[in-house]
């Protein structure tokens, strides 16, 4: 391959996600305290396993809300759709360990006597924007977040119930000149249900893929697709990996 031919490959995570279930409902609760007090200050972190979801952190904001984040944190994991054994909205234990935001701390992040602006200790993540989507984003990433987000429309809308809510995507496109010119391989890990073989489950897949593609693309069929490579995925979400917020930007 030359030097002005490449592949690059991205990866995307579903909302089932055991990672992203702990950011949904950590962005949940900062966003149930900034609608009572914009300015509500929020350091929310999430783990969830088997059937409980653990919530700690430091907050000060209305009280009302802290009172609240249980039943946040219910209706975070029933929007994604978890209701199966092992992990559902429903049965799991949520515990809420929450706790006023040291004075300490406070004190150096609270205006100063002069007017000046506090500050924690926070980093600054950042990206940027490239033309080779009319979205700007990388054709990779975008191809990759779009397989899984047309399969959860059809999960949460029932036209495909043979999905789970945990899945994984990686999208590898050739590079020519700078310009994607055409898929190489694409990875699909989904969870599925029991009675589904891995081929039933890669014949699911595959228009999702091909409708994931931009315009021009969609003759996948000289691809590598490959669908869930290590086998059955029966067993999904936080009861088959333990999530925790912040490994899934």
């Amino acid at each position: 391959m030359s030097m002005r031919s490449w592949l690059f490959t991205s990866e995307s995570v579903s909302e089932g996600h055991p990672d992203k279930v702990c950011d949904r409902i950590s962005d949940s609760v900062l966003d149930a305290f900034l609608a009572e007090d914009p300015h509500s200050r929020v350091a929310c972190e999430t783990l969830a396993t088997t059937d409980r979801v653990v919530i700690a952190g430091e907050v000060r904001g209305p009280n009302s809300v802290r009172q609240r984040v249980e039943e946040i944190a219910r209706n975070a994991v029933r929007e994604i759709g978890y209701e199966q054994r092992g992990f559902s909205w429903k049965t799991c234990t949520v515990e809420n360990l929450l706790h006023e935001q040291s004075a300490d701390i406070a004190q150096g992040v609270d205006e100063g006597a002069k007017g000046e602006e506090g500050a924690g200790d926070q980093g600054i993540m950042f990206g940027y924007a490239c033309n080779e989507t009319p979205e700007l984003m990388p054709m990779p990433i975008l191809v990759a977040h779009r397989i899984l987000r047309l399969m959860a429309e059809d999960r949460k809308s029932g036209a495909q119930p043979g999905f789970g809510p945990d899945a994984k995507s990686q999208v590898t496109l050739r590079y020519e000149g700078g310009k994607p010119v055409a898929v190489d391989t694409v990875v699909v890990s989904t969870q599925h249900l029991e009675k589904l073989s891995t081929d039933d489950v890669r014949e699911l897949v595959r228009p999702y893929v091909a409708r994931a593609m931009p315009e021009g693309w969609e003759g996948v069929a000289d691809a590598k697709l490959i669908v869930n490579p290590t086998g059955r995925f029966v067993i999904g979400g936080p009861d088959g990996d333990a999530g925790l917020t912040g490994r899934k930007i």
